[in-house]
C-alpha cells in the first residue's frame, strides 16, 4: 500500500493534468457533429494506454465508433482481468445550466466540473493509471486487457459484434467495471446487480398540420393533450405501472434479502435535500433503495409537440412525442417489455390519432455472484483502501454490455465503481470528486493484487 500512496502522491499532478485532457474531448457518441472529436478521443486513450506499458494495443474499426483495445500478458498461466469502460458522453444540453463550459474541465470544492468526469471517463481513467502505476512499481500481479468503447451511451450496438468475433482476443477469467457508485466514501459499496433497459421513442399524431387553435381547437384532438393523457395513464393511483403482463417475470426478493438491502445508510431528508424536492414518489409498498434498484420503472426522458419557442403562437400541434425508457430487473426481458408496450401503447389509442412507436435500444438486468473469487477480492481491497469493509447494494443503472459479457465470454463482472449518485450524471454540471479519482487508482491495484492472490 504504501508503494501505491508513495506513486500516486509523486505523480498526482500529471495523473489528474491527462484526465482534464481527456474531458476536453466532447466525446458525444449521440450527435453526429461531434464525430471528429469522439474519432480523436479514441486516439487519445490508445496512445495513453501505450504510455502506460500496454502491448498489442489497437483502435478497432466498428460500424460505428472504434473501440480501443490493449493488453499486457506476463505470464498465461496467471488469472487475466478484462477492464472494461467507455469514452463516449451524454449530450451536454441543456448548456445553459452549466456554471462553467462542460468539455472545459473546472475544479470547485475539491470536485471535477465536466461532462463526462464521473461517467465514464473519471472512471475508466483510474484503471488506466492503476496500470500505469503497477508497470512503473513492476507490482503487476497477473494479465490485464483492456476494452474501452465509444458507444456506450447510445446503446453499445458494434459493441456485441465485436465481443463475438474477439472471443478468444477477450478471453479472460473475470471483467472488471468502474462505471457505478458507491453509497459515500464513508460507507464504501460494491454493486451486485444492475437493471435492464427498454427506451424507445413514441409519437401522436392528429391533423395533416398545424392549425389554429382558436378556429380549430374544440373540435379536433390536440395531440400533445392526448400524448399526455396516455404517459399519465401508464402508472396506477399506487405508482404501480399499468402494462399488461408488465411484472409477470419479475423477480421479487426474500424478506431477508430486503432488510439486508435496506440495512444499507440512507438519510431521506438528505436525499430531498440534495433533490430539493418536498416529497419522494414512487412505488407503493416499497423504499426509496429498493425503488431505485430492485424494481422496474417507467420514465419520460422527453417530451415535446406545438410550438415552444420565446412569445405566443396559438397553435393546436399536428403532432406530439415522448421518449420513454423503462428499467428492469431480473428476470424481465428487454425484448419482451419493448413489445408489451407497444401493444398496450397502441391500443389505448383513441381514434381520433395515430400512434407510432420506435424502438432504440435496451439491455438485460443482470445479478453478480458475492462469493467468486473476483468479488471477494473487491472486497479485499476496498476494505485495505478505505478501512472498511463494503456494502452490498443494487444499481439502478444499466450496463447493458454486461449480460453480453457473461452470454458471449462466459464470465462475470466486477461492479467496483466510485462515483456517486449524487455526481449529476446526464445532467448539468456533472461532477466527480478529486478524492475519489485518487482512490480509484489506489484501490484497484490491490483488487489485481487480491484476484492474484485468492485465484492460486
Amino acid at each position: 500500500m504504501q508503494v501505491i500512496k508513495q506513486y500516486i502522491e509523486h505523480n498526482k499532478d500529471r495523473i489528474l493534468n491527462e484526465l482534464f485532457d481527456l474531458l476536453r474531448f466532447p466525446s458525444v457518441s449521440a450527435d453526429p457533429k461531434y464525430g471528429e472529436s469522439v474519432l480523436q478521443t479514441a486516439e487519445f486513450v490508445a496512445q495513453k494506454l501505450r504510455d502506460a506499458g500496454a502491448d498489442q494495443v489497437e483502435v478497432c474499426t466498428t460500424a460505428g465508433y472504434p473501440i480501443v483495445y490493449g493488453e499486457k500478458i506476463i505470464d498465461p498461466s496467471l488469472p487475466t482481468v478484462l477492464t472494461y469502460g467507455h469514452y463516449d458522453v451524454q449530450p451536454p444540453d441543456p448548456l445553459e445550466l452549466w456554471k462553467t463550459p462542460p468539455f472545459e474541465p473546472t475544479v470547485r470544492d475539491g470536485k471535477i466540473y465536466a461532462r463526462g468526469a464521473c461517467d465514464d471517463k473519471g472512471q475508466f481513467y483510474m484503471h488506466v493509471k492503476a496500470f500505469e502505476l503497477m508497470m512503473q512499481t513492476n507490482t503487476l500481479p497477473c494479465n490485464i486487457k483492456f476494452m474501452i468503447e465509444g458507444e456506450e451511451e447510445v446503446g453499445s450496438s458494434n459493441l456485441g459484434i465485436f465481443v463475438k468475433a474477439n472471443k478468444e482476443r477477450l478471453k479472460a477469467d473475470v471483467v472488471l467495471i468502474s462505471d457505478t457508485s458507491m453509497i459515500s466514501m464513508e460507507n464504501p459499496s460494491l454493486e451486485t446487480g444492475l437493471r435492464g433497459l427498454s427506451y424507445l421513442e413514441v409519437e401522436v399524431v392528429g391533423p395533416n398540420r398545424d392549425l389554429h387553435s382558436g378556429v380549430y381547437g374544440g373540435a379536433v384532438a390536440n395531440p400533445a393533450t392526448i400524448l399526455a393523457k396516455m404517459i399519465a395513464s401508464l402508472h396506477d393511483e399506487n405508482n404501480h405501472i399499468a402494462i399488461p403482463g408488465f411484472y409477470d417475470d419479475v423477480v421479487e426478493l426474500t424478506g431477508a434479502e430486503r432488510d439486508a438491502l435496506n440495512e444499507a445508510p440512507f438519510d431521506e431528508q438528505e436525499y430531498k435535500t440534495d433533490l430539493d424536492v418536498n416529497e419522494l414518489w414512487g412505488e407503493k409498498g416499497y423504499s426509496t433503495i429498493e425503488r431505485t434498484g430492485t424494481r422496474p420503472t417507467l420514465e419520460v426522458n422527453g417530451i415535446w409537440g406545438g410550438y415552444i419557442g420565446e412569445g405566443a403562437k396559438t397553435v393546436l400541434p399536428s403532432k406530439a412525442n415522448a421518449k420513454i425508457s423503462m428499467r428492469l430487473v431480473p428476470n424481465q426481458s428487454s425484448d419482451k417489455i419493448t413489445r408489451l408496450f407497444t401493444d398496450h401503447f397502441t391500443k389505448i389509442a383513441p381514434a381520433y390519432v395515430k400512434v407510432k412507436v420506435t424502438p432504440h435500444h435496451g439491455g438485460e438486468p443482470v445479478v453478480t455472484p458475492t462469493d467468486s473469487i473476483a468479488y471477494k477480492a473487491a472486497q479485499k481491497a476496498i476494505e485495505e483502501s478505505f478501512g472498511k469493509k463494503p456494502i452490498p447494494t443494487r444499481g439502478g443503472g444499466s450496463i447493458p454490455i454486461v449480460a453480453l459479457f457473461e452470454e458471449a465470454l462466459g464470465i462475470k463482472t466486477v461492479l467496483m465503481g466510485f462515483g456517486l449518485d449524487s455526481d449529476n450524471l446526464h445532467s448539468p454540471n456533472e461532477k466527480y470528486d478529486i478524492f475519489n479519482y485518487y482512490k480509484g487508482i489506489e484501490t484497484i491495484p490491490l483488487f489485481h493484487k487480491y484476484f492474484a492472490e485468492l485465484s492460486k
